[in-house]
């Protein structure tokens, strides 16, 4: 499934799978939206994540610091909380 980053008044609305085939994309998209002022993702439409997405929300994460703002991740699926977890990056994540 395609992802795609929809940005609103309340921040970023992440849609679609976070994998690897779309992770270059959603990396680019999430720099630019950050880039607009967005620092809350929401994602509550993610559907899979794999490791390629975790390693996205670091992107952006590293994107936001250089910046000097912080990001919040909103609505996390228990499948990112897991795979964070699994990877003992869990209490990196600025989870809403």
């Amino acid at each position: 499934m395609n992802a795609r980053i929809e940005c609103t008044d309340g921040g970023a609305v992440i849609q679609g799978d976070m994998t690897l085939a779309n992770a270059s994309a959603l990396l680019a998209a999430g720099v630019n939206a950050l880039k607009q002022g967005t620092t809350r993702f929401d994602l509550s439409g993610v559907g899979a994540i794999d490791s390629s997405g975790l390693a996205v929300l670091f992107g952006w994460l590293r994107s936001a610091r250089a910046e000097g703002r912080t990001v919040t991740i909103a609505n996390p699926p228990p499948s990112l909380k897991s795979l964070a977890e699994v990877y003992g990056v869990a209490e990196l994540l600025p989870l809403a």
